[in-house]
């Protein structure tokens, strides 16, 4: 069954929201793949947004550096991979919701330093909704609040059918970035909006953001299931 969930303007395309609660890695992982290939062989197909939830886990872009992983990847228990979005090690775990757009560039803009900006935007977007000051870096891609970086972006693009995303930190446990370099920055720490606004929590902020993420990509959200 599908439903539109946000009002857009007239004639606005369609975007799919899948909006899931905890979800493994792989699992994900695997059902942005699918969703990709579908698009790639069919490129009529609406657009996708999947958020969610993750479990404790590491993430490596394609290039990045096993110097920035404090421990050893051969010893860990913790779970780890190597996906073929850009960018450094970063961190998921519960409380951090994370958007995966699954977007034909073609329907939008074909270029890549816009589709950063534009995700840049719209965790912005969500911030300034909830009555916090966020900020860009210049030379790099996430957003901050007072210097904390609360939003990462990683992303890979194919034939202009985007994969990956964004993971904006909401209420985690910031433990587990202590054992890597989070996206190869030392002198940058990671925060939350939590230490911002006490007691904030994840499903305050679904809402807010897919309302953002309509709105900077002029999109009519709808929710599905697969």
């Amino acid at each position: 069954m599908i439903s539109p969930l946000i009002p857009q303007q007239l004639n606005a395309p369609p975007c799919l929201l899948l909006d899931w609660g905890l979800v493994p890695y792989s699992q994900a992982w695997e059902i942005q793949q699918k969703l990709v290939q579908e698009r790639r062989d069919k490129p009529d197909l609406p657009d996708v947004l999947i958020l969610l939830e993750h479990p404790p886990v590491y993430t490596l872009g394609l290039g990045a550096k096993l110097e920035f992983l404090k421990f050893d990847p051969s010893q860990t228990q913790s779970e780890l991979h190597r996906v073929e979005r850009g960018g450094e090690v970063t961190y998921h775990c519960p409380g951090q919701l994370v958007g995966y757009p699954i977007l034909n560039l073609r329907r939008h803009q074909q270029d890549l330093h816009w589709y950063l900006r534009q995700l840049e935007e719209v965790l912005l977007g969500v911030l300034e909704v909830l009555g916090l000051k966020g900020s860009r870096v210049p030379g790099m891609t996430g957003v901050w609040v007072d210097g904390c970086k609360v939003g990462a972006i990683g992303i890979k693009v194919s034939r202009w059918i985007t994969m990956h995303g964004f993971a904006l930190n909401v209420c985690p446990d910031l433990a587990g970035f202590g054992q890597i370099v989070p996206c190869g920055i030392p002198d940058r720490p990671v925060g939350s909006l939590e230490q911002f606004i006490p007691g904030i929590e994840v499903d305050q902020v679904r809402s807010i953001l897919v309302a953002e993420f309509a709105r900077v990509f002029a999109v009519e959200i709808v929710r599905t299931q697969m």
